[in-house]
């Protein structure tokens, strides 16, 4: 796992093998169970999580007790309550593990003490955050500009088995629809 972490992030962000060890002493290596919690709604951390395996999600459960997923995480993402950590507040979403995961888990003090002392981590830092903003942009303009089957075919390339991995309902609450309308959305696609 070292070296596809190590490949991934030189490609997307530039990191040298020396800041890459660096950040990975910081790391704790965890193994998580479908259905384990990093944080819940209305809870604080101050860990985020780079995804080796597996898919996670962020989920807010309304007052009614239906669930709205804000994302979905496949390999070499990051996780975590960003807005929670930078604003002190607690979280307004659940990170859930939906499969059997591995992840590096980082304290994000730690890691932002280093970006003070090191110009290799704090431009890390900013690619990083730039790059989440660009994942931000591309979803909420997905979100406004495609319909639920656009989404679904966009959610199926990037996760190719993401109908075996995860029960219908959590990737209809992804789509921001039924359960009933991804079957149908389902059985159209199959016909044509």
């Amino acid at each position: 796992m070292e070296n596809s972490s190590f490949d991934f992030l030189k490609s997307k962000f530039n990191i040298s093998k020396e800041t890459f060890l660096i950040i990975k002493n910081l790391s704790t290596e965890k193994k998580l169970k479908s259905g384990d919690t990093t944080v819940k709604q209305g809870g604080t951390s101050t860990k985020l999580y780079f995804l080796l395996s597996g898919l996670m999600r962020s989920v807010r459960v309304s007052e009614t007790g239906k669930e709205y997923t804000k994302n979905i995480y496949s390999p070499y993402s990051l996780v975590g309550p960003f807005a929670s950590i930078l604003t002190k507040s607690p979280s307004l979403l659940t990170y859930e593990a939906l499969t059997d995961c591995e992840v590096y888990e980082l304290d994000y003090k730690a890691f932002f003490r280093l970006t003070e002392t090191s110009i290799e981590i704090s431009n890390l830092y900013s690619r990083v955050l730039e790059n989440l903003f660009l994942i931000y942009e591309d979803k909420q303009f997905e979100s406004v500009s495609l319909n639920a089957t656009e989404r679904y075919q966009l959610l199926k390339k990037r996760i190719p088995n993401i109908d075996s991995q995860i029960a219908q309902y959590q990737i209809a609450s992804y789509l921001n629809i039924t359960a009933v309308q991804l079957s149908r959305i389902r059985k159209d696609m199959k016909q044509n």
